[in-house]
């Protein structure tokens, strides 16, 4: 087995697989039967790990790649370093046009001193997720190499070095993540793209960039890359970007996508793809049947995901599988009784947070008593553009499919303080409320911080608390999250009824 790489073969970059996939690295010798064998060491396999070997467990941990998963390597922490620079470069540009200084005017972000930040701090942080960290601090017997099960409670581990070693278990977690997975797009197969696991490994900016897919991950980087200053073209086969969020929502982070420079083609199915020179054509169709064609120096696939399940003997293992990933119940529990499964592998919620979420739900009910259902998680998500998306529980749309009776209680950021004065107007804060009760059904935040903004919502949600609590809550003044409450105090408004106008009404004469 080849130690994987990753471009560019910079010191940051070196440091980071000295972290994450270690040479030389010797495998440990299995002494008896593990508690708890963790196959895959992304978000979900980290913390099943390193709780199972706080709380004592005899724990192994396998990774064939680059130990941190996605998350670390290519997802969370490196599109999150490309975005703050790009940020930067957008607020020197609004700095100038408020007129605050002249001395900025004409002043650029490099784009190379950019991604060079971010993976001098990916690197910084991959420490975290070493293979020695684990084994010293947790006590946790790390294996670099394929992990494949050859029974229903055994597996063997094939090392870099060529070794191989048997683990017996008592119980084992699957958590091998999935990967980027190109759609069924004619010509795609015959033309370099880049995906996530791509992406940033750039060090020079593309003066254009064709995105497919205006999912959270095609809008955050078409943003990203239009404010470094390339023509961006975003593709998208549905009416709207963001398909997963109400309308409104998706209008706000289009409009703010436009402005950015990006140039956004919705109901625009790509037909084919095709290299010419050293262009790649996008060739796409609107609803209306009009043509689009779109020639860019590179081209990014924002679609698309597989599971991570080939190759580690699922069916000896007895686990059912199929294309979507390995079938779990509640329990986070395999058709095996004594295999487990969390994260992108058994998850229709493709989040590190849920990843690690799940990872609580299967320790407890792997190595205690099962009580912990997964359903029973309130799972919030954001996208990371300007500005931020947020969203836990149900939408608009969600309550009309569902048939449950809601009401909407709204607050424009137009209208908060503070929003006006860091000039972030755009957005909104939206509380889906069960008609008639306090029960938050859902809420979707639309600010430049949303996602710090919604934990709020999310902890009234998780432990009961309903809507009439946020109207309650103190926020300082001026912030943002004042939004929260006063779409809360919405509801409150809604119970003053004529009726109880009259009573009061008569109350207060009384009182006079």
């Amino acid at each position: 087995m080849q130690r994987p790489t990753i471009e560019p073969r910079d010191r940051y970059n070196t440091n980071l697989l000295d972290n994450v996939h270690p040479v030389p690295w010797t495998n440990p010798q299995p002494e008896g039967q593990y508690n708890l064998v963790v196959v895959g060491a992304g978000t979900a396999g980290l913390i099943t790990a390193a709780v199972a070997g706080a709380l004592g467990a005899k724990t192994a941990l396998i990774e064939r790649h680059l130990m941190g998963g996605d998350c670390l390597n290519v997802g969370c922490v490196p599109s999150k370093g490309v975005i703050r620079g790009a940020r930067a470069a957008a607020e020197l540009r609004w700095l100038t046009e408020q007129g605050l200084s002249s001395a900025l005017e004409g002043a650029t972000v490099d784009v190379r001193a950019a991604f060079e930040r971010m993976r001098r701090i990916r690197s910084e942080i991959s420490s975290h997720d070493s293979p020695m960290r684990y084994r010293d601090e947790f006590g946790v017997d790390v294996y670099i190499g394929n992990g494949r099960f050859t029974g229903k409670r055994t597996l063997t581990v094939s090392g870099q070095d060529g070794s191989e070693r048997e683990l017996r278990f008592a119980r084992a977690a699957i958590t091998t993540g999935a990967r980027a997975a190109a759609p069924p797009i004619p010509g795609l197969d015959r033309v370099p793209y880049l995906t996530n696991e791509t992406l940033f490994s750039l060090t020079e900016l593309p003066d254009s960039l064709a995105v497919i897919g205006a999912g959270p991950i095609g809008c955050e980087m078409a943003q990203s890359f239009a404010r470094y200053g390339t023509r961006v073209d975003l593709f998208e086969a549905a009416q709207r970007i963001l398909i997963r969020e109400d309308a409104e929502v998706s209008r706000i982070v289009d409009a703010a996508l436009r402005r950015d420079g990006v140039h956004v083609h919705c109901n625009a199915g790509v037909s084919r793809v095709a290299e010419q020179g050293d262009r790649i054509v996008v060739h796409a169709a609107t609803e209306a049947g009009q043509p689009v064609q779109v020639q860019a120096s590179k081209l990014l696939v924002a679609i698309g995901r597989a599971p991570n399940i080939d190759a580690i003997g699922l069916d000896a293992a007895g686990v059912v599988h199929d294309r979507f990933g390995v079938t779990v119940n509640d329990y986070l529990q395999t058709s095996n009784t004594r295999i487990y499964a969390a994260g992108d592998v058994a998850s229709r919620y493709q989040f590190t947070h849920m990843a690690e979420a799940g990872a609580g739900v299967l320790v407890q009910n792997a190595l205690f008593f099962r009580t912990k259902k997964v359903t029973d998680i309130v799972v919030p998500w954001a996208t990371f553009t300007s500005p931020e998306v947020a969203h836990v529980g149900m939408g608009e749309a969600d309550a009309e499919r569902s048939g449950v009776a809601y009401q909407v209680f709204t607050h424009q950021l137009a209208k908060v303080d503070r929003a006006r004065l860091d000039g972030e107007e755009e957005g909104l804060v939206k509380l889906i409320v069960a008609k008639g009760k306090t029960r938050i059904l859902g809420a979707t935040i639309v600010a430049a911080h949303a996602g710090e903004m919604l934990a709020e919502v999310v902890l009234a949600m998780q432990h009961g608390l309903g809507v009439d609590a946020l109207a309650g809550v103190v926020h300082p003044y001026p912030t943002q999250s004042e939004a929260i409450k006063r779409a809360a105090a919405g509801y409150l408004r809604s119970r003053l009824t004529e009726r109880s106008k009259r009573i009061l009404s008569r109350w207060f004469k009384w009182r006079r």
